[in-house]
């Protein structure tokens, strides 16, 4: 069975790929190198592809003054988190235009540290007001520690945390502004039109539903947001966008662990949907039918999907456990929780049938003046069409159970028979339906029961208890079960 490598790798090996059978470009030769520059002023298009896993494919086209011959280009506004070694550079010119040499990520930033840093040894000058004389005073200072606070030495004194402004006779050439990719090209064309590709950590989205129920909770509307953030250092205005739903595999070592974000508050009403659905491998690609500018530090929602009357199936269940049915139990399990659910079906027929990224699913009911109210939220998973959504909203109020073992029996090392009852009371003015899942584990047998069960899956039986208004209602049953 083959191993799947890194989307990394796998990356990379597709650029390569497409280079196959090509021609070199331009061949380097032994005269003069020169330097050229490119930032985001030049750029003529980018497309951004994000993915739900808190990274980003960026392509950007930019037009570039080269020269001929052997040419350092250093080409500046790209991630700051970028994966150096996805990076691909082609030429969209004529063939035989640009061979790539070299490849460097320059990321040692410029700043008051940095600077310090690069001067440890040396003679820096410092200045300090004199407030008596009405003028900055000048100094020689030998830089001997910035660990901590900067350590110079000063007339032959040591001196820590010197308050003044320190000035430095020229800038390192190691240090850049900003993240840059510098290349090391033979260009046979002076200008020209050149793609850049590459993966980057700090782009992610999410989705985001808002549900809103009516009075009998039987139908509601729903809205869909996708909420992109952008944290990778720079800007990227007027880029086409795609977002991509799936679970990606990627090796990334040494990744941190992925945090969840803060609750958001109600996002108002949706417009119509502007993304673009397609199937892309075992994936699904959303595509925003216009440009968009993402900035730096900037969290973007844009309207992903809005259904209206969408029948919907409140449900309250009531879980036991199975380890419950394999030892004697000498106590009373009172006021249990008793959980609230909905059911929607993703179809066509129900106003639905788009896949689902997953997301946060908030819902929302008006009250009996018509503010509308936060009833709870749940997770969903990515969710094909024509599948079913279960959301839990959070646990009944009013409606409330009882569970206690009546006898219990071991017919072996690892059989038993047990026999249960559980009390559901219904506080309520109005009927309730409950049902009560108990997961049994192994070979398992109901022997009597007070209510019909039904075998829900191998290792699951189900009971559905109606309650009347103020009512309390008695559940028994007795089974046997087999778990080695």
């Amino acid at each position: 069975m083959m191993r799947f490598q890194s989307f990394s790798a796998l990356f990379g090996a597709l650029l390569l790929a497409s280079a196959c059978g090509q021609k070199p470009a331009a061949v380097p030769n032994t005269g003069p190198t020169t330097h050229q520059s490119s930032d985001a002023s030049a750029t003529e298009q980018v497309s951004l592809t994000v993915y739900n896993q808190n990274f980003g494919l960026v392509r950007e086209v930019r037009q570039v003054h080269l020269g001929t011959g052997n040419v350092e280009l250093s080409f500046a506004d790209v991630s700051a988190h970028i994966q150096p070694q996805t990076v691909h550079l082609k030429s969209l010119g004529s063939d035989g235009g640009l061979t790539v040499l070299e490849q460097n990520y320059r990321y040692d930033l410029l700043t008051p540290d940095t600077l310090l840093k690069k001067y440890l040894g040396k003679t820096i000058k410092v200045y300090r007001y004199n407030e008596h004389t009405g003028v900055d005073e000048q100094k020689q200072a030998k830089v001997l520690s910035v660990e901590g606070g900067t350590v110079l030495e000063i007339d032959g004194q040591i001196t820590s945390n010197f308050a003044g402004r320190y000035a430095f006779p020229e800038l390192p050439e190691n240090l850049v502004q900003k993240p840059t990719l510098v290349w090391l090209l033979a260009s046979a064309a002076a200008d020209q039109r050149v793609e850049v590709a590459y993966l980057s950590q700090g782009l992610d989205w999410h989705a985001d539903y808002v549900l809103s129920i009516d009075a009998e909770d039987k139908h509601g509307d729903l809205n869909g947001w996708v909420t992109l953030k952008n944290d990778t250092g720079t800007s990227y205005k007027n880029a086409e966008l795609k977002l991509v739903a799936g679970d990606v595999q990627r090796i990334v070592p040494g990744a941190p662990p992925m945090m969840m974000d803060s609750v958001a508050p109600m996002a108002p009403p949706a417009p119509p949907p502007q993304f673009k659905e397609e199937g892309l491998f075992e994936y699904h690609l959303y595509t925003l039918e216009r440009p968009t500018s993402l900035l730096d530090k900037e969290q973007k929602q844009v309207s992903l999907l809005s259904a209206s009357n969408i029948a919907l199936q409140k449900k309250l269940i009531f879980f036991g456990q199975s380890y419950w049915l394999r030892q004697q139990i000498g106590r009373v399990f009172e006021n249990q929780k008793v959980g609230v659910y909905l059911h929607l079906e993703n179809k066509e027929q129900n106003h639905l049938g788009m896949p689902l990224p997953k997301g946060t699913l908030r819902v929302y009911k008006s009250d009996a003046r018509g503010q509308t109210q936060f009833i709870g939220e749940d997770a969903i998973d990515h969710t094909p069409r024509d599948e079913k959504v279960r959301v839990k909203l959070g646990d009944a109020f009013d409606v409330v159970a009882d569970r206690s073992q009546k006898s219990y029996r071991a017919l072996g090392a690892c059989v038993a028979e047990s026999e249960w009852e559980i009390k559901l009371r219904n506080h309520k003015d109005t009927p309730e339906s409950v049902e009560v899942n108990e997961p049994a584990g192994g070979d398992w047998e109901i022997l009597s029961s007070s209510l019909p069960a039904t075998k829900k899956d191998s290792q699951t039986f189900t009971f559905d208890v109606r309650l009347a208004p103020r009512s309390e209602t008695k559940l028994t049953y007795r089974v046997r079960v087999r778990w080695c």
